[in-house]
């Protein structure tokens, strides 16, 4: 139960009813785990857990994942220079890991997007067709970014 001056919290010990006062002085908790005697934080659980896991399966761990697709050597710290027509605007750069990223975002979420209409149980095939057409075409726009990816299997 919750008024303008207090709260009603079920603890496993039981009911209590906290003064406004009292919530304002409690702190949240790291979730914790407790396994033969065993306590601490869930998070440095976690973080033991995997890292013994990648050792015994010998996989390297890193902040990179080796999967994600990424940028050719070639064009590392490069730079997108979008000139207008118009002299009077300015000009934009976009460093091209940043443009790279989102290239890359956008071939996921077609990706993501050709699996749901596959999926969609109200499509019937004709429908899955026009719109399967649409996003092979929209896969076959984005080939022009092609010469950007350092893994020839990781391109559109």
């Amino acid at each position: 139960m919750l008024t303008e001056k207090s709260v009603e919290v079920l603890f496993n010990e039981g009911r209590r009813t906290l003064t406004d006062e009292q919530v304002g002085e409690m702190k949240t908790s790291e979730p914790m785990v407790k396994v033969e005697g065993l306590e601490k934080p869930l998070s440095d659980l976690i973080a033991e857990v995997v890292s013994a896991t990648a050792d015994k399966l010998n996989l390297k761990v890193s902040d990179q994942d080796e999967l994600s697709p990424q940028l050719a050597p070639r064009w590392v710290g490069g730079k997108v220079v979008i000139h207008p027509n118009d002299p009077a605007l300015v000009t934009k750069e976009i460093e091209l890991e940043v443009f790279f990223r989102k290239v890359v975002l956008v071939r996921d979420y077609l990706r993501v997007l050709e699996q749901k209409i596959n999926s969609h149980p109200k499509l019937n095939d004709a429908e899955r067709m026009e719109l399967q057409y649409y996003i092979t075409k929209s896969y076959g726009s984005l080939t022009t970014f092609n010469l950007l990816f350092k893994e020839k299997e990781q391109t559109f």
